[in-house]
C-alpha cells in the first residue's frame, strides 16, 4: 500500500472540512469512548503531509547541542499520557458574525492515548542555557499558506509551522509534554505527525506540533505567524491575546440534537474538559431560563489529561419538543458562557451547548 493509498485509508471515517490541506472533524462516534479510535481522531493541518528524514536536531541557546532519531527516542524511558486535544477554532461556525478560518463545527476535538518520551527528559541533554525563555518548535510541514498572512513580513509562498512554548513549562517534569512516536498504541499516521511531534497537554492544539524537526532554545520571545499572527484572540474591545489554554467545555454525546425518544426516561451522556481543569462540576438545563440540575461527573484519573464523562438521568419527558442544555465548572472556577467570546479569527468558542429532542 502506498502512502497515498494509507492517508486515504485512514481519512475514511472522518467529517472532511477542506480537502488541501487536509482538515477534518471526528464523526460523532468519535466521541462517545473514552480514548476516540485513531481512524475517528480529528486531523488539522495547516499544509500538506510532509516528508520528514527521521531526526531531530535540538540546538539554539543549549550546551550541547544534538540530533535525535526515532531509535534515540524509542531508547528513552516511554510514558503513555491520554490526552484530549482540541482545535482552537472548534465551533467557529457557531460564531455570528461568521469569524474568518476553516469552519469547523463542533468534533474537532478527539482524545487518544499517546507514548513517547517526555519532553523534559529530551531537554535534560542539552543542558539549556540559564537565560533561556521559549522554546521553539520547527515542524517539517511548510508550503503556500492558506489563510492571509497577519504579519507584513510574512513569505506566504513558502512558510513553515513553527511554535513556542515557555521554557518553564517545556523543562517541567509535570507538564507531562511528550515527544510522541505512537498513537493508541501503533506508531504515528501521516495525518498525525509521523514519525513524531509535541504532545502538549492543556494547551490547544496548535501548541503540540506535527512532523517535528527542530526544537530551539530561545533568549527572546518568539514572533511568527503562527505566534503572533493567527492564533491570537483579536478581541472587538480589549487588547489581542495569545491562543494557549482550552476553555472550560461540556458537549452532550447522547442523545443527538434532533434525535426522537420513545419513552419517558432518557439518560444524558457527555464529555466534558478544561484546559485549566480539571473539571469540578457538569449542569444540565431542561429550559431556556436556568433551572440547572447537578449531573454526575466522573472524577479526572490521576495523571491523566483526558475528557471526564457525565451522566444525567431525565425523567418524566413528556410528548413534544424538549430543549437540552450542558455546562461545565472547573477547578480554576471557570464556567461556560452562554454566548460565544466572539473574536476576528474565532477561536476558544466553550458557549454552553444547546440541542432539541422530540418525544412522540
Amino acid at each position: 500500500m502506498t502512502v497515498a493509498d494509507e492517508l486515504e485509508a485512514a481519512r475514511a471515517a472522518l467529517v472532511m472540512i477542506n480537502p488541501a490541506p487536509y482538515n477534518a472533524e471526528a464523526p460523532p462516534a468519535g466521541l462517545t469512548t473514552d480514548v476516540t479510535p485513531t481512524e475517528l481522531h480529528y486531523v488539522r493541518s495547516n499544509f500538506a503531509v510532509p516528508d520528514h528524514d527521521g531526526t531531530l536536531e535540538i540546538g539554539g541557546a543549549v550546551g550541547k547541542p544534538t540530533t535525535l532519531t526515532l531509535e534515540d527516542l524509542r531508547a528513552m524511558p516511554a510514558y503513555d499520557r491520554t490526552v484530549t486535544l482540541e482545535c482552537a477554532g472548534n465551533g467557529r461556525l457557531e460564531m455570528r458574525p461568521l469569524p474568518t478560518g476553516e469552519p469547523w463545527g463542533d468534533f474537532a476535538v478527539s482524545t487518544a492515548r499517546w507514548t513517547g518520551a517526555l519532553l523534559h527528559d529530551v531537554l535534560a541533554k542539552v543542558q539549556p542555557a540559564v537565560d533561556g525563555v521559549e522554546l521553539l518548535a520547527t515542524g517539517a510541514d511548510h508550503g503556500p499558506y492558506h489563510l492571509q498572512a497577519v504579519l507584513p513580513e510574512t513569505d506566504q509562498d513558502d512558510l513553515t509551522f513553527t511554535r513556542a512554548l515557555p521554557l518553564a513549562q517545556a523543562t517541567d517534569p509535570d507538564s507531562g509534554i511528550l515527544i510522541a512516536y505512537e498513537m493508541n498504541g501503533r506508531p504515528l499516521g501521516g495525518d498525525h505527525g509521523a514519525p513524531f511531534r509535541l504532545i502538549v497537554p492543556h494547551w490547544y492544539a496548535v501548541a503540540s506540533v506535527k512532523w517535528l524537526r527542530r526544537l530551539d532554545v530561545l533568549t527572546e520571545p518568539y514572533t511568527g505567524e503562527f505566534q503572533t499572527g493567527h492564533y491570537i484572540y483579536e478581541w472587538p474591545d480589549r487588547p489581542h491575546e495569545p491562543v494557549t489554554l482550552m476553555r472550560v467545555r461540556a458537549r452532550i454525546t447522547d442523545p443527538r440534537p434532533g434525535s426522537v425518544l420513545t419513552r419517558d426516561v432518557c439518560t444524558v451522556r457527555g464529555k466534558a474538559w478544561s484546559g485549566t481543569g480539571p473539571v469540578t462540576k457538569v449542569e444540565v438545563s431542561l429550559t431556556g431560563e436556568g433551572d440547572w440540575q447537578p449531573a454526575q461527573l466522573e472524577p479526572a484519573a490521576p495523571g491523566d489529561f483526558g475528557w471526564q464523562d457525565w451522566r444525567f438521568t431525565w425523567d418524566g419527558i413528556g410528548v413534544g419538543r424538549h430543549t437540552l442544555r450542558a455546562r461545565a465548572t472547573d477547578a480554576a472556577g471557570n464556567v461556560q458562557p452562554d454566548v460565544p467570546p466572539w473574536n476576528r479569527l474565532g477561536y476558544g468558542n466553550n458557549a454552553i451547548e444547546v440541542i432539541y429532542v422530540d418525544r412522540h
